[in-house]
């Protein structure tokens, strides 16, 4: 990848099926050629502030989307989202909750913590591959992609002196 590359899809997924079915569905397409894809909450942090196995990444290197799935590993999706749309650099950042809860208090608790959709994955084949096609299309071609977004934002300390 080069300098200036903009990664097209963080896709942040555990389940290796669902993610094979959505890099297929978005390359089958040509929505997406440059997708990321990362299996825990806590990998999906590391790599947005730069910091663990991605400290040296390129800072300029963002991304148009992340698909962010709420059942993680290590670190959940709702806290993913927390932290990112608690940085002001990165509070733009679309970010698109993609799961299978249909759970109430889930998506209230990602609409009220700044997530710009979401969507329940469809159980039939077809289906997820065809709302996986809209989602591309709408995220990666009819939405405007803020390219001047700070990635690798800087954490400062809160009033209790935590790091955030």
């Amino acid at each position: 990848m080069n300098e200036t590359a903009t990664i097209d899809v963080l896709l942040v997924e555990d389940n290796p099926q669902d993610s094979e079915l959505t890099i297929r569905a978005l390359k089958k397409n040509n929505l997406a050629a440059n997708i990321i894809w990362l299996q825990d909450g806590a990998e999906a942090l590391d790599f947005i502030f730069c910091r663990g196995t991605f400290k040296n990444r390129p800072k300029e290197i963002g991304f148009k989307v992340m698909l962010l799935d709420l059942k993680l590993p290590k670190v959940g999706g709702l806290e993913v989202l927390r932290e990112i749309k608690n940085m002001p650099d990165l509070k733009a950042l679309p970010v698109v909750i993609i799961t299978s809860s249909t759970e109430d208090p889930d998506i209230k608790k990602a609409y009220d913590l700044g997530a710009n959709s979401y969507v329940v994955k469809p159980i039939n084949y077809e289906l997820f591959i065809d709302t996986i096609k809209h989602l591309g299309h709408y995220w990666l071609y009819i939405n405007q992609f803020n390219s001047d977004l700070s990635l690798c934002a800087k954490r400062t300390n809160d009033s209790n002196g935590f790091k955030r």
